[in-house]
């Protein structure tokens, strides 16, 4: 079984987001790079630009597959994992301490929509 963490808040496309003040560190589940495989590549997008809950902002591609990374929450990118640029493969070692951006909530109301941890875990065993 994969790695869940409480008090962290997952999308069912499975990035998580890690809310610390208005901020939000936001990278991909243990289940999804489990899923993924070895991470060779992530497309990071830029500082400043604006994310929105659900939809696109970059991709983790591996061996096997790329995958879009979908904002679990709204607001402005105010980090990037530049890491991830040179290792990729971070991502495979620990998921959850190798976050892939921060972004400053615009609607902190968003985060009812996401699952917590038991309701994620349960979600990953269908």
């Amino acid at each position: 079984m994969a790695k869940v963490i409480d008090g962290l808040y997952y999308a069912e496309s499975h990035e998580f987001v890690r809310v610390e003040g208005n901020i939000g560190i936001v990278g991909i589940t243990d289940y999804a790079q489990h899923a993924l495989g070895n991470v060779v590549y992530v497309d990071l997008p830029e500082v400043d630009d604006e994310v929105s809950q659900g939809e696109e902002f970059g991709a983790v591609e591996s061996v096997k597959a790329a995958s879009d990374l979908i904002s679990p929450v709204s607001g402005t990118i105010v980090e990037v994992n530049e890491a991830l640029e040179d290792e990729p493969e971070l991502i495979n070692k620990d998921a959850f301490e190798n976050w892939i951006i921060k972004v400053e909530l615009s609607d902190k109301s968003e985060l009812d929509a996401l699952m917590n941890a038991t309701d994620y875990a349960q979600f990953c065993e269908k």
